[in-house]
Order: C-alpha cells, then structure tokens, then sequence
C-alpha cells in the first residue's frame, strides 16, 4: 500500500510542476490563510523603520528607547504611540497631522521644550484619552490640548503657572498629575474639571490652596508646597474625598480652621512634617493620620473621640506621632477605649 501512495505522488508531481504550481500548496493552503493576518498592515502608511508596529497588534506602534531625537512619521491607523525614553526635541503642527485615531500619546521621558510644540500639534486629535509629557523641560502647558483627554500626566517639567484656558472645556479629566513642576498660583484653572477624581500637585511653590478645587475629588495631594493655612469650609464641599496628603508644608494651629477635618468619608489624612502643635479634630470615621515631625506636646483624646461608649469610638488602625514633643508616658489610658481599632501608636 505504501508503494502505491508514493506511486501515485510521484506520478502527479510532474503534472503539477509543469503547470508552475506546487505540488504539496493543498497541504499547507489553510495555514497560509489562518497566519495571513500576521503580515505587516500598511494601511495608513507604512511603519517607519526605527520603530515597531506588531502585525499582531496593528493599532499600535513602539518608538520607545530608541535615541529618536526627531518625531517619527505616524500610520494613520496607530491608536497607541509609544515614544517614551528618547531625546526628542519637538513636536511640530505637522508631526501627528496624519495620526487622527490617536487614543493613548506616551512622550514622558524626552526633551520637548514649550516653544518647540506647535499651537496646531494636538488640533486634530479628536479622541486622544491618556496624554504623558512627564519628565521633560516644558513651561507651560501646550496648546489646543484635545477636551476628550482623561488622563494628563504633565509632572516633572518646569511649569510656574496655569491658567484657566489650559484646562477649559476638559469635562472628561479624571486624572491631572502636575507634581515636581514650579507653580506659583493656579488661579480658578481647574474649575472646568468637572469629572476630576485624582489631583497631585506636589512638590510646587504654591503658598495656599488652589480655588475652586473640583467637588468630585477623591484623591488630593499638596505635598511640599510652602501652604502655611487652609480656607474656611475647606473639606466641606467634597462629596467623595478620602485621600488628603499635605505633609511637607507651613501649617500651624492658626491656619486650620475649627473641625476643618472633622468630616465623615475621609480615609486617610497625612499632616506629616508640619508646624502644629495641637492634634486637630479629625472623624470617628478616618482610618490613618500621619502627624509625625511636628511640634505636638499634647495628647488631646477628645481630637478622636467626644463620646466613648459601646458603639461610639474611633476607627482609627493607623496613628502617628514620632518625632513630636510627646512620650508614651503622655497617652491617658482611657484611649484604649477610644482608638480600641489602633494596631499601634508611634510616639
């Protein structure tokens, strides 16, 4: 039988060959077709040859870590632009001008300068979400900056101010990182932020606390700024926040205003590496308060607890005080009672 089958084969394999076709194509015919879609896409354009652009993930195209001191040329079909980690030095009008469908724009970790973006770089970005300029030498903020964004990760540049018109029309931020910068004053900048949930501007030179803050907020960070007090009625407009961060800062006493930070929904609340000299009155409902290197003398309970029964108490697990002007000796034994929740408290 065996005999016969090679037989048959080497009988038709001449037939086949004199017609320019190959003998063994009805063997792998299915495969060429399932793996077809494995070949480069050139529509929209051809991927430029410093970069990568997967046939396997053809929405996308990698540029990143490449020395690339110049934009390269972009397929309009690239939805996800990976240019991180180069030393690009600008972005002209006509650098994206073909890159209509951009979704996600990654540039942080290069050299862009302000003047070197064009005012008509971002223009025809329609549905850009998530913009990273992180870590570059930009002064403000670029223009025409698309309104569809949600995440803007800008830190680390050498911005001094932000004005109202940056940010204007940007209903769909969620997320603004605009820590490591130099900001002076955001005036009513993020007023228009309306969907806001994570502000981070660390590490600034702001001296008080932005106006108008976003009432959705639920994450806010001022860490090492010069903020030396806080407004009336501060906390009292968000309906969400949980996270308050402003270690590193000016306040004392005097700049708090009474029960600033009794407030129910607050998680955690870092005061740390500041001027006070008296624990402030936080709810029976926070869960972690940072207060170390302050210049605390006192253990006040009734900062956590007014009533100390069965069911009232604090929820407090996490309670630090190092670095104050208090011992272990100076906590009242009844604050077993109050912070009954408390793993540890660090004096």
């Amino acid at each position: 039988m065996r005999v016969v089958v090679v037989f048959l084969l080497s009988a038709l394999l001449p037939l086949s060959c004199s017609h320019g076709r190959d003998p063994f194509a009805w063997l792998y015919g299915a495969q060429s077709q399932r793996y077809g879609s494995l070949q480069a896409d050139s529509t929209g354009g051809d991927c430029p040859d410093e970069c990568d652009c997967p046939p396997s993930f053809p929405a996308a195209m990698y540029c990143d870590g490449r020395r690339l001191t110049a934009m390269p040329t972009v397929p309009s079909r690239v939805k996800y632009l990976y240019l991180q980690n180069n030393a690009i030095t600008a972005l002209p009008d006509s650098a994206l001008v073909n890159a209509t469908n951009l979704v996600w724009l990654m540039m942080h970790y290069n050299q862009l300068t302000s003047d070197a973006i064009g005012e008509k770089a971002f223009l025809q970005l329609k549905g850009l979400a998530r913009l990273y300029l992180q870590h570059n030498n930009l002064t403000s903020f670029p223009s025409n900056l698309p309104r569809t964004l949600q995440d803007l990760r800008i830190d680390h540049n050498k911005i001094e101010k932000v004005t109202p018109a940056d940010l204007e029309g940007m209903d769909n931020l969620t997320i603004l990182y605009l820590h490591d910068n130099a900001v002076t004053d955001m005036g009513t900048s993020l007023t228009a932020l309306k969907s806001l949930t994570l502000l981070e501007i660390s590490g600034n030179k702001l001296t008080k606390v932005p106006e108008a803050l976003p009432e959705h907020l639920h994450q806010l960070y001022l860490e090492s700024n010069s903020i030396d007090s806080l407004p009336e009625g501060f906390m009292g407009r968000f309906t969400q926040l949980q996270y308050v961060r402003m270690a590193h800062n000016q306040l004392t006493d005097k700049g708090i205003p009474a029960n600033t930070f009794n407030v129910t929904g607050l998680v955690e609340l870092d005061l740390s590496y500041n001027k006070l000299e008296r624990i402030p009155p936080v709810s029976t409902t926070l869960q972690h308060l940072y207060l170390q290197a302050n210049q605390i003398k006192e253990f006040t309970l009734g900062s956590f607890c007014s009533v100390v029964d069965v069911t009232n108490f604090s929820k407090l697990r996490t309670l630090r005080l190092d670095g104050n002007e208090i011992s272990r000796h100076d906590i009242p034994t009844e604050s077993t009672l109050c912070l009954r929740l408390t793993s540890s408290i660090e004096v």
